[in-house]
């Protein structure tokens, strides 16, 4: 039940419960509105409470993404670097 229907209800009830003086018999229209009244504020509260917890929102933490230097390789007295480098082929068209 939204807002809109939890009001909706709780003004009817309240029309019958204060504005309304008829006589049933069998029904009485003051017990009718009061009971209107409570269920429309149930639903209100209800629909507040679901829209509070909805709108909470738990931020996870931050990990920061630390990039380390490159290993580079040792072999005796000297540093070994790698590189990459791409060589067109011969007749493929892209200039050397």
């Amino acid at each position: 039940m939204g807002i809109g229907a939890s009001i909706f209800l709780i003004a009817v009830g309240a029309i019958f419960a204060f504005a309304v003086d008829a006589d049933l018999g069998w029904l009485n229209l003051n017990v009718v509105g009061w009971v209107l009244m409570l269920a429309g504020l149930v639903g209100l509260l209800t629909t507040l409470y679901f829209w509070n917890s909805r709108r909470r929102v738990v931020a996870a933490p931050v990990r920061q993404q630390v990039v380390a230097e490159p290993v580079v390789p040792v072999q005796g007295a000297r540093v070994v670097r790698e590189e990459y480098r791409e060589v067109p082929r011969p007749g493929s068209g892209y200039p050397a």
